[in-house]
């Protein structure tokens, strides 16, 4: 099979951060450089917040997460990598001569000298809110994330969540909300602490530690009012609403990969300080590694795949 298919040198799976930036920092290296994304888009994790301000790449001003996607899709091409969209990689075959076959859920098959494992946390699923029959509303205005800020402009908007997206969406639509509510389980935040300082300061009214409990609605087809519950006493309280944003993490799947015999935790694969897994000749970056230095930022994330793709590169070439 391997006589039919294109040798390449480095194959990268995973179309994020850190797939992207091992594409490119591939080509500076001179490396035969192909990228596969299970998605039909790059993008990784940032596409499900274009409206999410990215405040930690170097050199940058805090940038809304679309605009740094644009910016990276034009970088991971600038030395013309093959990028394949919509095959998930879900198998791989050593070959006598140390190479790879690679095999997508739809058969297609790749064949590469090196992998470098970019998947961060698998596919991604937004964790709904468990409530029943709120599902119903998510054509309306139940979101699950934030598209466009403009939206909700003039809007009272309750917020779901206390992880860095539900604070930075706070802080974004703090201005232009005409009331705004942040509704969090637990007293402590998520993000950096700047951010949850601003959140608190703002004119947000801010819920710790209360949760969603009920939804209300007049027609049937919107939510009109929410019914938040104290997490401890049981208090409730009603909360006239416009939107409600709920934001309440991900779930996460590694599919088939779990299978390749890789040393993996619940959530990670473990690595050398070099991206090195415990195959030979296949690596990983992003926020798919757990090592002693690792740093779950963009910024992180490119040090990473810089890392990673040296050690292909010394593998192939040593």
């Amino acid at each position: 099979m391997s006589d039919q298919l294109e040798l390449y040198d480095v194959t990268i799976i995973g179309g994020g951060p850190a797939g992207m930036y091992t594409a490119f920092y591939s080509g500076m290296r001179d490396l035969k450089t192909k990228l596969i994304e299970a998605r039909d888009e790059l993008g990784g994790r940032v596409l499900i917040y274009p409206e999410k301000m990215i405040w930690d790449v170097g050199g940058l001003p805090p940038t809304l997460g679309r605009q740094l996607l644009e910016q990276m899709i034009r970088q991971a091409k600038t030395f013309d990598p093959t990028i394949v969209l919509g095959q998930q990689i879900v198998s791989y075959d050593r070959q006598a001569d140390g190479t790879f076959i690679l095999t997508a859920a739809s058969g297609e098959r790749h064949w590469t000298r090196t992998v470098v494992l970019a998947i961060g946390y698998g596919i991604l699923e937004l964790a709904k809110l468990d409530i029943e029959g709120a599902d119903r509303f998510e054509v309306t205005n139940l979101h699950y994330t934030v598209q466009e800020l403009e939206e909700f402009r003039g809007k009272r908007v309750l917020i779901s969540g206390g992880g860095d997206s539900a604070v930075d969406w706070a802080n974004a639509l703090e201005p232009i909300a005409s009331s705004l509510t942040v509704v969090h389980r637990r007293d402590q935040f998520g993000g950096h602490e700047r951010n949850v300082k601003r959140m608190k300061e703002s004119s947000a009214s801010v819920r710790t530690p209360y949760t969603v409990e009920s939804l209300h609605s007049g027609n049937g087809t919107t939510i009109d009012e929410v019914t938040i519950a104290h997490a401890e006493t049981g208090e409730r309280e009603r909360i006239a609403v416009d939107a409600v944003i709920v934001n309440h993490g991900l779930r996460y799947n590694f599919g088939p990969i779990r299978e390749w015999g890789l040393d993996m935790g619940d959530w990670h694969a473990n690595v050398s300080s070099k991206m090195e897994t415990n195959i030979p000749g296949i690596f990983a970056a992003g926020d798919f590694v757990k090592h002693d230095s690792k740093v779950h930022l963009i910024a992180g994330t490119f040090n990473d795949a810089i890392l990673a793709l040296n050690s292909a590169k010394v593998y192939l070439d040593p």
